[in-house]
């Protein structure tokens, strides 16, 4: 992929300094990413040149068979680092020379630097979704939550709930396994008394605090929602990791019952402004991130 093809994408006629950044996100079926627009114009801003490039593995049709290469490759370009997005954020463990103590624990990467060579890991989604919980269910009812989705977004999202307070977090994924493997590494930190697996999916809904989607169900390129709206309570809060589109599906339908809800841009934004941290070593401003992001995409 050229890794000019994001240069211009969201750009100001603002004058760029001489230094120049490259970065980018490696996942599937990433082409209506905005992150490239978020990096791109927070650099803008801060007068320095960063190129944000997609790298596209669905559309190369390599998968994960292309994630070593694409990996070595932007490093050896001279890549300051690269985001990792789904469904890559646990399979690129494995290739990386470090990892972060919050990445270790966590057990998933979003966030990829490239320093002298060595590659190091880091998990900026479960501070993001700390902050959106904090900014947008401030006052909500932790007490019991149902989690769906235990990749690599949920490994993150499920660490901020129990950091959070959540007392019991129930998982489920439709994946053989995953929910199983998420509950026995959260376990060993928070205690096993704080996280179960759900085997009634209704019941549980019917029976909770909020609901988190932190599955691709709802995102473009897949459509529909998670869980049906009848299984919602007026008196529930409904969290989604998407934010693209702004409002899915299943915020829609939450928001039709009377109930709470929370998308996905605090999330996005904010994991974004981490990473652009560790890509640039200069500080993004956060609120000018957030509030460009809800202007730019509240249409959607």
């Amino acid at each position: 992929m050229d890794i000019n093809e994001t240069a211009g994408r969201g750009r100001s006629n603002r004058p760029a300094s001489t230094r120049r950044i490259l970065s980018g996100l490696v996942g599937e079926d990433i082409q209506a990413s905005r992150s490239p627009w978020l990096h791109e114009r927070e650099a803008d801003a801060q007068g320095i040149r960063l190129i944000y490039s997609l790298f596209d593995l669905a559309v190369t049709g390599e998968g994960a068979d292309g994630l070593a290469a694409t990996l070595d490759a932007a490093n050896r370009l001279g890549f300051a680092g690269v985001n990792i997005t789904h469904p890559f954020k646990q399979k690129i463990i494995p290739l990386l020379d470090e990892l972060s103590d919050e990445a270790r624990r966590i057990g998933a990467v979003n966030t990829v630097a490239f320093r002298n060579g060595v590659t190091k890991g880091f998990n900026t989604d479960c501070l993001g979704f700390s902050e959106s919980l904090r900014r947008g269910l401030a006052d909500a009812q932790f007490d019991d939550v149902v989690q769906l989705g235990a990749g690599g977004a949920g490994a993150a999202t499920a660490n901020a709930l129990l950091e959070h307070g959540t007392r019991l977090l129930r998982l489920y994924d439709v994946r053989e396994g995953q929910a199983e493997a998420l509950a026995a590494n959260l376990s060993r930190t928070f205690g096993a008394e704080r996280v179960t697996l759900v085997s009634d999916l209704a019941s549980a809904i019917g029976s909770t605090d909020g609901v988190v989607n932190a599955t691709p169900i709802g995102m473009v390129g897949h459509a529909g929602t998670p869980i049906p709206a009848e299984w919602l309570q007026p008196t529930q809060w409904v969290a989604d990791v998407i934010y693209f589109p702004l409002q899915t599906e299943l915020l829609k339908q939450a928001r039709a019952k009377g109930c709470r809800t929370l998308n996905g841009v605090p999330m996005v934004v904010f994991q974004a402004a981490a990473a652009f941290d560790i890509f640039t070593g200069l500080i993004a401003d956060r609120e000018r991130m957030l509030a460009g992001a809800l202007e730019q995409w509240k249409a959607v």
